[in-house]
């Protein structure tokens, strides 16, 4: 009589539960029309130290890894962290109700872990199976809650409160965080720090041209970031650089 009653006081509890996943599910943020950026003094110092760690360390360092590794290493780097980070994306696809980004992720791990070589290789990009977007900022976004203030956080740069919780919870939510053995859970750090190095290369003259060579790089690097990301979750209203509230930071 103990187990028939356990399970019919669990039915409804489930039940519940996921209604309550597909009612957070429907209810997506609305597209901001400007942006929130209340600590902008604080930011922008945060900003100009970002400035000077790229100048002084991480331009010079993606310069030197940029010559000393060939082009298709490189890429062969970009494709293993990038692999690493599917299962992660396999969770969040699954709390966004999206089962068939998390069918295509699961496949693309699978197909590029074994033929691809550990990832190093893209054969499930060539069969049509291209990663499908899934992070916890994502999903936060798609169960409603809006990207709140404006941040430039250290060495990562331009995100959101919203994002910036996201990238936290990211960090628990990847199975292969605590799933895998000592030496090699540090793999997936140390090959997105590589790719990391590897973009700011191959993109040296883009990022130089915002950080070094915009009258206000900071105002650049915040619209561009906002513009991305919105872009990314189907958000296509435009940033409104001087928006209700806007107190421009150099008007003196």
């Amino acid at each position: 009589m103990l187990v028939v009653k356990t399970r019919s006081r669990a039915k409804p509890g489930l039940f519940l539960a996921a209604l309550t996943i597909v009612f957070m599910a429907a209810c997506t943020a609305p597209a901001p029309k400007s942006f929130n950026d209340p600590n902008e003094a604080g930011n922008r110092r945060t900003h100009e130290a970002n400035r000077r760690l790229d100048r002084a360390l991480i331009r010079p360092a993606s310069g030197a890894y940029g010559h000393a590794v060939p082009g298709p290493v490189r890429q062969g780097v970009g494709n293993f962290a990038s692999n690493l980070g599917l299962p992660g994306n396999v969770v969040n696809n699954l709390l966004q109700l999206n089962i068939n980004g998390a069918v295509k992720n699961s496949w693309r791990f699978v197909i590029n872990t074994t033929i691809g070589v550990g990832g190093l290789f893209d054969p499930a990009g060539n069969i049509g199976l291209d990663e499908e977007m899934g992070d916890f900022g994502q999903t936060l976004h798609v169960w409603g809650v809006g990207e709140g203030q404006y941040v430039e956080l250290p060495l990562l740069g331009p995100s959101n409160q919203r994002d910036t919780l996201g990238m936290v919870v990211d960090v628990f939510t990847n199975p292969l965080t605590f799933g895998a053995p000592s030496p090699e859970k540090y793999m997936s750090p140390v090959a997105k720090g590589l790719s990391r190095l590897g973009d700011r290369y191959d993109f040296s003259d883009t990022v130089d041209s915002i950080l070094y060579d915009s009258a206000d790089s900071y105002a650049q690097a915040r619209l561009l970031y906002l513009q991305h990301r919105r872009f990314q979750l189907g958000q296509e209203e435009p940033v409104d650089e001087q928006g209700d509230g806007y107190d421009d930071f150099y008007a003196d």
